[in-house]
Parts: structure tokens; C-alpha cells; sequence
């Protein structure tokens, strides 16, 4: 009880010290986003707002009430999945150094600072749509894509890929998969049932946005203009509802590799995610299962592909983050009573050099931020909050483990 009691305030402790670096109310760009609806006819992002609207009026303060709201829905369920996936096996150390570098990353830090975002219910449908997946509800699942790609389209590369690597996990017939396995009728059947619904809808918004998407500019920059949002944020959401998608892709194409290869969050985020993809590896054996293995680094990099199309380099480096945590969920639930009763590897040094690593980055190295801000802990600071977690960690290793904590 008292390792259960421990490992539930390491990771709450962990998670509240990530969000209070940056958590700060909805900016101008999320606000906007709320405000904007149906009410000039179709357009893509749109649902939110409409459905927002039809709850509330539209304001800062309910749309600050609703950001918060949905965020902390978003964490519960982290924390939630976090401390279920840990009790599935509670004697592997990989399990509890993954999460914790997950709740310490950039991804909870610009979580809390890109407070109101739409990707936040993006997550929180892929979350629904991955634990429908799981229970083989396909069809279900594919419908929580199709309107998710409605709020917003960076569903294609969050929420689909996901879910695909969860039903051909759960096609699996044995722990190691060959290449037959993934173009088995049987999975084939199941990705096409899957993908075949949000496709379309893909494909709708993407080719309406490219023939129809200019026409609502102006109406849309007047609408903003006249709910306080500034010039400047006005243009630039409105650019972002109303231009195309190949548009985007001519201007910033050119910065791909830049952005992938060399950027500062290549080596900040880079590392980090790399010892995830790690931890992954070693605690389900994927050294017997390289094929699954292999699938498992293409889906995490799939959202990286948007570094073709935006510009927001450091957000789009913290999706792998979410994406590895998701996977690990899956994994775990496909392998719950085996991984139980194995025991559990000896981390060797350079493991934990490689942990040590990670940790300095992911909370020592400060997030460049939106909107000219900055992380509020000093370093000093810094250091004095992160021991603790070092403390829980050490005392969480050397703890015994009972039976009855693997319940």
C-alpha cells in the first residue's frame, strides 16, 4: 500500500510540476478558435465552435471555464492510464522511468501553456478511439475519427495512425509478428473498416477547403475583429481556417529537414524520446518482435510529417511524446497478464546515464514558449523541485513489491 501511495504522488507530483511551469489562461489564437462556427456556411475546424455555441454564450470566460474543463479531463485520464499500466507489472522499473519522463515532457508542459487548444480534444478522442479499438469495437472507433477530423485535421496523423498500430497489435496471433501477419485478410479487413469512413471525410474537407476555403476571409476577419481578438491573430487564424492545404505545403516544405534534423528540439525533444522509444523496447521484448517493433518508430514519427505544412516546430516536436504513451498503453493492455509474471531486467548503467539525460532535458531545458513568455521556475529552482522526484524514484526501487500490489 505504501508503493502504491508513493507511486501515485510521483507521478501527480511530477505532472503538477510540468503544468505549473507554463499554465496560464486561453490566449488570443485558442479563444479564437472557439469563436469561430457553421455561421458562414461550412468550413473546417468549425465543429467545435459550433457545438460550443449551442451549450453557452461565447465569451472569455466560458471559453477559459470549458479550456480548463477539458484539460483536466485530459490529465485525468493520463494519470489514470499511467497508474493502470504500472500496476499491470508493478515490479518493472522501465515502466515507472517511461512515465515519468513522459509527465515531466514538453508535451504536458505546452499542454498547460496551449491551455483551449483543439488538440486537446483531439487527444481526448484518440484516447476514446484507441480504448474502443482495444475492446475490437472498429466500426465505433472510426466514427470517433471521422468527427474528430471535423474538429480538427490533424486527426489523420494523430488519431489514425494510432489506431492502426492498436488494431494490428490486436490482431497479433502470437507475441512476434512476421510481415505475413500485417497483410493478413483478417487485418486488412479490419484497418479498411477502420480508415474507410475518416478517409472520405479527409478527403471532403480537404478538397472543399481547397475550391471554397478563400471565400470566408473576410467575413471571418470582420466576425473576430468584432469579438476583440486583434488584428493580427484575426489574420492569422483566418489564414489557418481559409487557405489550402497545398498552399501551406509550397511555403513550408522547404524547412522540413531543417526542422526534423537540426532544429534545437532535435537533440531536446529528440533525446527524451528516443530513451521512451526505449523503455518501450526493453519491456516488451521487442528485440523478438522487430517487425512490431519498426511499426511501432514509423507511427511515433508520423506526426512530424506536419513540419511540411506549419511552422510551430516545438509543438508539433511534443506529439511523438503522446503518441509513445498511447502505444505503451496498447501494449500493455494486449500483454497485461504475461508481463506480470516475468521478471523483470536489471537496468544497466548507461541506461540510466541515458535516463539521467532525458530527465535534465525534459526538466531543466527550458520550453520556448508562444507569445514571448517564459517557464516560471528558475533554474534553482528547478533543481530543488526535480529531487524529490529523484528521492521517489530511489525509494520506489528499492521498495519490495507484494502480490498483492500487482492487482
Amino acid at each position: 500500500m505504501y508503493r502504491k501511495f508513493l507511486l501515485i504522488f510521483l507521478y501527480l507530483y511530477a505532472l503538477i510540476f510540468s503544468v505549473l511551469k507554463t499554465i496560464r489562461i486561453p490566449n488570443q489564437w485558442a479563444q479564437s478558435h472557439w469563436l469561430v462556427d457553421y455561421r458562414f456556411g461550412f468550413i473546417k475546424r468549425g465543429l467545435a465552435g459550433e457545438l460550443f455555441g449551442f451549450l453557452c454564450d461565447k465569451n472569455v470566460s466560458s471559453i477559459t471555464i470549458l479550456s480548463i474543463s477539458i484539460l483536466s479531463v485530459l490529465y485525468f485520464f493520463i494519470i489514470n492510464i499511467a497508474l493502470k499500466t504500472t500496476w499491470n507489472n508493478p515490479k518493472s522499473y522501465y515502466r515507472m522511468l517511461f512515465f515519468v519522463i513522459f509527465l515531466l515532457s514538453q508535451y504536458i508542459v505546452f499542454s498547460a501553456h496551449l491551455i483551449g487548444y483543439l488538440d486537446h480534444i483531439i487527444f481526448l478522442l484518440t484516447i476514446l478511439a484507441v480504448y474502443l479499438t482495444i475492446r475490437n469495437k472498429i466500426l465505433l472507433a472510426s466514427l470517433v475519427a471521422v468527427f474528430s477530423i471535423f474538429i480538427h485535421e490533424i486527426s489523420v496523423v494523430l488519431l489514425l495512425p494510432i489506431c492502426c498500430f492498436a488494431i494490428i497489435v490486436n490482431e497479433m496471433p502470437q507475441r512476434k509478428i512476421f510481415i505475413r501477419d500485417i497483410f493478413s485478410r483478417n487485418l486488412l479487413t479490419k484497418l479498411v473498416l477502420f480508415l474507410i469512413f475518416p478517409f472520405f471525410t479527409a478527403v471532403f474537407i480537404s478538397f472543399y477547403q481547397e475550391i471554397n476555403g478563400g471565400s470566408y476571409y473576410a467575413q471571418l476577419f470582420s466576425y473576430l475583429r468584432q469579438s476583440s481578438i486583434p488584428a493580427n491573430v484575426s489574420d492569422s487564424v483566418c489564414s489557418a481556417y481559409t487557405k489550402s492545404f497545398t498552399y501551406y505545403l509550397r511555403e513550408q516544405y522547404g524547412h522540413f529537414l531543417q526542422r526534423i534534423f537540426i532544429s534545437k528540439a532535435t537533440i531536446f525533444y529528440g533525446i527524451p524520446i528516443l530513451f521512451s522509444l526505449w523503455m518501450v523496447f526493453k519491456e516488451f521484448k521487442l528485440k523478438q518482435n522487430i517487425y512490431l517493433f519498426i511499426v511501432l518508430i514509423l507511427i511515433t514519427g508520423v506526426p512530424l510529417i506536419l513540419h511540411s505544412i506549419a511552422y510551430d516546430t516545438y509543438r508539433i516536436w511534443t506529439f511523438p511524446y503522446m503518441i509513445l504513451f498511447l502505444v505503451f498503453w496498447i501494449l500493455s493492455s494486449k500483454y497485461k497478464q504475461e508481463s506480470s509474471h516475468i521478471k523483470p531486467e536489471k537496468l544497466s548503467w548507461w541506461e540510466y546515464l541515458f535516463f539521467i539525460t532525458a530527465f535534465l532535458f525534459v526538466t531543466l531545458i527550458p520550453a520556448i514558449l508562444f507569445d514571448g513568455e517564459t517557464e516560471r521556475f528558475s533554474l534553482m529552482i528547478k533543481l530543488i523541485l526535480i529531487l524529490p522526484i529523484l528521492l521517489m524514484l530511489h525509494f520506489l526501487k528499492k521498495a519490495p513489491v507484494k502480490s498483492t500490489e500487482a492487482l
